[in-house]
């Protein structure tokens, strides 16, 4: 008699931004039991009998309504698909999660939403013999809020860590409070990954990674456009591009109130600069030279051995979060790029911040993977989820940041909390926009100019 078919696991994944739905997503697909890292970066795979890996593992994408919600072009951008796709309200997500069952739920939300939800989770699950395994990490480079993110994500079965520096600094801050750190999981970021760099292409091309909130003011966002442009006259023979991640109106996980597109207008491009935008990682194929303040677009470049430079010209500080690169070899100003310069990245650095460029790439999720297999086969099923914060040892802290999302302090909806699939759909959908559309005008029109008024 032929052996059954192991089921695919089943992964619910909430998120609050394109690039958070990005790293849940892909996440999602390294981790569940079984998953493999033969399929690259947006593809998946499964390891084991033929039909699993057809199949992989089943995954239900739902994306928490707020100012940063991603537009269908910027899901199509990102290019990680899913079994099904819905935007819902926190209060939605948590009564989906009472009715349906999952194996694994991905939170990649900010640290607040991480809180809310393992909270509403909590309650949602009371009394139940079985539960999913809870995950969630960060999207990218821990620069700033460490303590404070940290530990609003305490509570989760697996807190996953990009590479060991994090892994050793997540575990000393639960330690530190007398928090469990067992749930501390080394792994990497998923969308690492593409072909090594071999040498220059024809014609020579730089990339500017630019981020929505570094630097935030006008004076060095025009200074970093000027240095660019500058650039591409000095060098008339390379491509030099202006990689952007959003289209002016929409958000990411940063707000942008002063978007590159705007600034070029006023800008006399040469004809060897171009904005672009579209996946990370096709940009990269063709990149000699990637340049940032801070993006974890240089973890990736440094994943594929590209020459990559993260600038000095405005300092290295916190605020800008090229701190995190000291020690890296990669610390450069537009002068020395101009000059010629090329960094040498320092391989011990590298190798502690999980960009596996060694190759120890496809075994960067196996203790993961191994971990939640573990979780799912303990007899009994798993107990509460027990985050760090609650009405006891936070009753200052811990109630603002449920009723952000419509949760009182005991993880219940409070009254009046919307249950918006309930409302008509059109009405909703008008309503929605109208909101949204009022809110990013608000950012990036009228509190741009209140911040001049208030300097004169």
């Amino acid at each position: 008699m032929p052996a059954s078919t192991p089921k695919p696991p089943r992964i619910a994944v909430l998120a609050d931004s394109d690039t958070r739905w990005k790293w849940g997503a892909l996440t999602a697909g390294r981790i569940a039991p079984g998953a493999s890292m033969e399929a690259g970066p947006g593809r998946p795979a499964q390891a084991g009998p033929r039909e699993a890996a057809a199949a992989g593992p089943a995954l239900d994408g739902f994306l928490l309504r707020g100012r940063a919600t991603p537009t269908p072009r910027q899901l199509a951008e990102v290019g990680v698909p899913a079994d099904s796709l819905r935007e819902v309200t926190a209060v939605e997500f948590l009564r989906t999660m009472a009715d349906k069952e999952y194996d694994v739920v991905v939170l990649a939300l900010v640290g607040g939403g991480v809180q809310a939800m393992l909270h509403g989770l909590k309650r949602v699950w009371e009394g139940r013999t079985r539960r999913p395994v809870v995950v969630t990490g960060y999207v990218g480079v821990v620069y700033e809020k460490l303590a404070d993110g940290l530990l609003l994500r305490h509570g989760a079965d697996l807190v996953l860590a990009n590479s060991r520096q994090d892994a050793e600094r997540f575990a000393a801050v639960y330690e530190g409070v007398g928090a469990d750190a067992s749930s501390v999981t080394e792994v990497a970021l998923p969308f690492l990954g593409g072909a090594a760099y071999t040498g220059a292409h024809e014609p020579y091309t730089v990339v500017f990674a630019a981020q929505p909130s570094v630097p935030a003011g006008r004076k060095e966002r025009t200074y970093l456009l000027d240095r660019l442009v500058r650039h591409a006259r000095q060098h008339p023979e390379r491509e030099v591009l202006l990689k952007l991640r959003s289209k002016p109106g929409e958000h990411t996980t940063h707000i942008e109130e002063l978007p590159y597109q705007k600034l070029a207008q006023r800008a006399d491009l040469p004809p060897n600069l171009r904005l672009v935008y579209g996946h990370m990682g096709e940009v990269l194929d063709r990149t000699d030279l990637l340049v940032t303040v801070s993006s974890t677009a240089a973890l990736e470049s440094l994943h594929r051995r590209i020459p990559t430079v993260v600038l000095t010209d405005l300092g290295v500080r916190e605020v800008l979060g090229n701190h995190h690169f000291t020690g890296s070899g990669c610390l450069a100003s537009w002068d020395q790029l101009d000059a010629g310069h090329r960094p040498e990245p320092d391989a011990d650095w590298v190798a502690r911040q999980g960009v596996a460029a060694d190759g120890s790439y496809d075994t960067a999720f196996d203790a993961a993977r191994e971990r939640i297999a573990k979780l799912l086969a303990q007899p009994g099923g798993l107990p509460p989820l027990t985050p760090y914060y609650t009405p006891a040892t936070a009753p200052g802290y811990l109630p603002g940041i449920l009723a952000r999302h419509h949760l009182g302090p005991d993880g219940s909806p409070l009254p009046g909390a919307p249950a918006t699939d309930r409302e008509p759909g059109a009405v909703r959908e008008i309503v929605r926009r109208a909101a949204r559309g009022a809110y990013r005008h608000g950012v990036q029109r009228v509190a741009p100019v209140i911040r001049r008024m208030g300097e004169l």
